[in-house]
């Protein structure tokens, strides 16, 4: 789950499981996030660009700021303006400062996360982001662009070549960064189309979802087959990936649950 969670116990008994599959049927780069996200900023900053990230509030915010934080203190990107423009992300970003035994981080790197960036605290501030120039990141919610504060610096940043807009985990079907990311020449924001003409990049290797092989490999270390495994939240596509590897490789009893369906256990 990430740079700053704890590691979870493996169930020893399972008699029925559910396992998410939205990543059931692929496999995450190898790259490190680090060098990605390194070449991606300098790119833009030598543009004179805005890097805007879209990223969901809750640790995958908080991963980021890890990664810019350590770029930042080994001169691997140079000191431009840090924005962090989301009420709960900068609420939980401070949980990480108050709770130390509930994640990896020493108090030190802790501290370092949480003072990398200016916390915008209202709506005005928001606004006042726009009006100023690169370069300059900005991280936002929400991280699949369907609302919040983010599709504000969309409309404004994403028509301008030097930007960059990047997304940093899956984008579901149907969202507007399901579109962006599928190379949408332009995306509907408050009933106006907004042009796209900025670089576009999207990071899978920062999921917090488990691909194809790290489910299958985990799930080999159960010391008792289940009697049955229900594979949900993922695409149609996905699901059945995962289905027929579990089936074909480990020989399990998995269905895909329909919606509202109902299964005696």
């Amino acid at each position: 789950m990430g740079i700053l969670s704890c590691r979870q116990p493996l169930p020893e008994d399972v008699d029925y499981l559910v396992v998410e599959s939205t990543y059931g049927n692929r496999k995450h780069p190898e790259t490190n996030p680090l060098d990605d996200i390194e070449k991606i900023i300098n790119r833009t900053i030598k543009r004179n660009g805005v890097v805007i990230i879209p990223a969901f509030a809750v640790g995958r915010t908080q991963s980021l700021l890890k990664y810019i934080s350590d770029l930042r203190k080994e001169n691997r990107i140079p000191d431009v303006p840090i924005y962090l423009n989301s009420p709960m992300a900068s609420n939980v970003t401070g949980l990480y400062c108050d709770y130390h035994g509930e994640h990896k981080l020493s108090p030190r790197e802790c501290h370092e996360l949480c003072n990398i960036a200016t916390y915008v605290n209202n709506a005005e501030e928001s606004k006042r982001l726009n009006l100023k120039k690169g370069p300059m990141i900005i991280i936002s919610a929400s991280g699949m662009a369907t609302g919040g504060r983010v599709i504000h610096h969309i409309k404004q940043f994403a028509g301008d070549a030097k930007n960059t807009l990047l997304f940093t985990g899956f984008q579901a079907k149907g969202t507007r960064g399901e579109k962006i990311v599928l190379g949408a020449e332009s995306v509907k924001i408050h009933g106006q189309y907004v042009p796209i003409h900025c670089e576009i990049e999207n990071l899978h290797n920062l999921s917090a979802h488990a691909d194809q092989d790290e489910i299958v490999n985990w799930l080999k270390k159960f010391g008792k087959t289940p009697t049955k495994i229900f594979i949900t939240h993922g695409e149609a596509s996905a699901s059945e990936a995962l289905k027929m590897r579990l089936i074909e490789e480990l020989k399990w009893n998995c269905e895909i649950p329909e919606y509202l369906s109902e299964h005696e256990l």
